[in-house]
Formats: structure tokens, C-alpha cells, sequence
């Protein structure tokens, strides 16, 4: 519709130089001289209307910007001004492709000639649309990075992100190139042929690979872990130091660097400790059967006030009770949670709440029980008592 507006502008211009002025006849005559089977009175014709165009396109993308701009504030979102300017150049190209194709329109020429710029004409299309493709696609991936990097996600999440960015634009790239070939009359079907021959035979031979690229979709979908976590999984336990496309370093305690493929982590249980929001405690204190009730009553409220009243105990969870009449000892079964998950800071906070159980046990005057056997001997109507004690 534009090309057709822009034919009849062409006309009008053609004609109004023709009769300007009265025009002298020799003046006229040098204007119907032809160039290319074309007067010269239409080659000015053309050349002023593509001179316009060339001139004003900016104003029409300024233009254009406003309308966005005005609808963007209406809507109060800014993102639509700033998705256009991503594309103003393919856009002023685009615009003096439809200045030359009108320009085009109104000369003639032969038909050599017009398959020629008719298969230019369409390969610069292509070429154009492959570029907006591919401005689309880094649009997309800086949106991405700049919304997602605020939250430190997955790092492997922007790493799959640059993935299906290149993967989409080499594929934008082979289909624009085909398209070129048999817009410039190549014959195709020999060359898709041997792609899918060739497709086939790199699916067969990177079967693995493949495998473990899913593992990371996988992996990408559910965030299990991320750069920095502590996990453990029936292979490997340790810190991830790195998530790659194949696979994930491990760093264990021992300072051994192991690659796991991430088609086995997929498909195996991971522990992730870091994800915890606190350190479980679970023990049992043995004190020794000479602990009277009312010592018993008095360790078990002295140990639930201390955890009850710590500041780097959670107190959603504590449970202290006398549990069992162990063989040699009486059993105190203590469950509760710190605060802090960082392994360091945890070991000091449960070696300080240990020292803190045995001050309570002695300062109620009970002592801690240890294995024990004891054994009656029988002899002349008396018992005798022997006591082996070992640990």
C-alpha cells in the first residue's frame, strides 16, 4: 500500500516537472532524452521522491518514537519506547528499501534486469528481518540478565539464557541463508538432504550429550542448588564452585575438584544444606542411676530454660525429655535447632550449649553415665558383689 501511495506521488512529481513553467521546447526535448529506455525527466522524478524519503526518515522515526512514547505513558510502562530504538536502524533501512523499490516501480527496464533487483530486492528483505531477529533475541537476554541478576539466581539460568540465544540465532542464520540460496534460484533440496543426514549423525553421536544438556534444562527449571551451596548426593558432597552446560564442579571437603554431569545430577537425589534456615541437634545424655527424681526434675527444667532463653537457639523446636531406662544409664533425649547454618559458626554454638548441659548436670550434683555391667556371684547362701566397670 505504501509502494502504491508512493508510485502516484512519483507520477504527480513527473508530471509537474514536465509542465512547470512552461517549459522551452529544447528544455523539454533534453527531459525526454532516455537513459535505460527510461526518460530523464522520470530518472529526476524518481531521484527527488528517494531524496525525500531519505531525507524525512528520521522525522519518521522520531515520529514514530512520539506515538510509542505517548502510549507508554498511558500505560505506564516505558519498555515500548525502548523495545523501538533497539530497532531504529533496520527500520530507516526498511524505509529506503521501499524508497528504492517505488523508485524502481515507475522506470522500466528489462527483464534480466528486473530478476536481478527483484532477487536483490528480496534478499535485502531477508537480511533485514534476520537482523531484527537477532536485535530481538539480545533484547531478551539484557532484559533477562538485568530483571534476574538483582535476585542472584542460578547462574546456570543465564547461562542457558546466552545458550538459546546463540542456538536461536545460528538457526536464524542458516534459514535466512537457505532462503537466500533459492531466492537466487538454487537448488535445496540437496543441501536440506545432507543436513538431515548430517543432523542425524551428530543426534547418534552426541546421544550423551544431549542427555546431559536436558539435565541442565532440568536442573535450570527446578534450581535445586546454586554457585556457592553445600549439597551431597550418593555420588559426591561438597561446595558447587561452577555450573556449566554439561556439567557441575564440585569442590569436596578434601579440596578435590569433581565434574559431574548434570544428566546424573538430574537424575539423582540432592541434599542441598544450604537451603536450610537452621542446624538440627539431636542427642541423648546418659546420667548414671544413683540421679534421683527431683535431680532428674530440675536438669530437665534447667536445660529447657537455657534453650528456651539462648539467643542463637530457634525457638520453635526444642524438645528435652526424660526418654528411656537405657541398660546403664538414665536418657535424656535433647532435640533442638540453631539459629545460624554456616558450619563453623554452628560447631561453636553446639560445643557452647554441650559445655552448658554438662555445668547443668554437675551443679545439680548427677553425673553422666558410661557402659557398665555389673555381676552377682552366688556362693555359701551369700551373694557377693563384684563391679567391672570399662568404657
Amino acid at each position: 500500500m505504501i509502494e502504491n501511495l508512493i508510485n502516484e506521488f512519483y507520477k504527480l512529481i513527473s508530471q509537474y516537472i514536465k509542465n512547470i513553467f512552461d517549459i522551452p521546447e529544447d528544455i523539454q526535448g533534453i527531459l525526454s532524452f532516455k537513459i535505460f529506455s527510461n526518460q530523464l525527466v522520470d530518472w529526476m522524478s524518481a531521484f527527488i521522491v528517494f531524496l525525500i524519503i531519505y531525507l524525512l526518515r528520521k522525522q519518521l522515526i522520531k515520529f514514530l518514537e512520539y506515538i510509542l512514547k505517548t502510549i507508554s505513558e498511558k500505560f505506564e510502562n516505558p519498555l515500548g519506547v525502548k523495545f523501538f530504538k533497539i530497532f531504529n536502524e533496520p527500520i530507516k533501512w526498511k524505509i529506503l528499501l521501499i524508497g528504492f523499490n517505488a523508485s524502481y516501480g515507475v522506470l522500466e527496464f528489462s527483464q534480466a534486469i528486473d530478476k536481478i533487483v527483484y532477487d536483490l530486492n528480496g534478499s535485502l528483505n531477508y537480511l533485514i528481518v534476520a537482523w531484527i531477529i537477532i536485535l530481538f533475541l539480545e533484547f531478551l537476554h539484557n532484559f533477562y540478565t538485568y530483571k534476574y541478576d538483582q535476585d542472584n539466581v542460578v547462574d546456570l539460568k543465564d547461562t542457558l539464557v546466552k545458550f538459546g540465544v546463540r542456538l536461536f540465532k545460528i538457526i536464524t542464520i542458516v534459514i535466512i541463508f537457505i532462503l537466500l540460496l533459492q531466492t537466487w534460484g538454487y537448488d535445496i533440496r540437496g543441501l536440506l538432504a545432507s543436513l538431515g543426514l548430517a543432523g542425524m549423525a551428530v543426534a547418534l553421536a552426541a546421544k550423551d550429550t544431549a542427555r546431559h544438556l536436558f539435565g541442565s534444562i532440568m536442573i535450570f527449571t527446578d534450581s535445586p542448588f546454586k554457585v556457592g551451596d553445600w549439597i551431597k548426593t550418593p555420588d559426591v558432597e561438597g561446595t558447587i564452585e561452577d555450573i556449566g552446560m554439561r556439567s557441575t564442579r564440585v569442590r569436596t571437603f578434601a579440596q578435590a575438584l569433581v565434574s559431574v554431569p548434570n544428566g546424573n545430577l538430574a537424575d539423582s537425589a540432592i541434599l542441598n544444606w544450604s537451603k536450610m534456615d537452621r542446624r538440627r541437634i539431636k542427642m541423648t545424655l546418659g546420667l548414671t542411676y544413683s540421679t534421683t527424681s527431683t535431680q532428674m526434675q530440675n536438669i530437665l527444667k534447667d536445660i529447657r530454660e537455657l534453650l528456651h532463653n539462648d539467643e542463637d537457639i530457634h525457638p520453635q523446636t526444642i524438645y528435652v525429655y526424660f526418654s528411656e531406662f537405657n541398660d546403664s544409664s538414665l536418657d535424656v533425649f535433647c532435640y533442638f535447632f540453631t539459629k545460624t547454618v554456616k558450619w563453623g559458626e554452628f560447631m561453636a554454638v553446639r560445643e557452647r550449649i554441650y559445655l552448658e548441659f554438662m555445668r547443668i548436670v554437675e551443679q545439680n550434683g548427677a553425673s553422666f553415665a558410661f557402659p557398665s555391667q555389673s555381676i552377682y556371684i552366688e556362693e555359701n547362701n551369700s551373694i557377693q558383689k563384684d563391679e567391672n566397670v570399662y568404657e
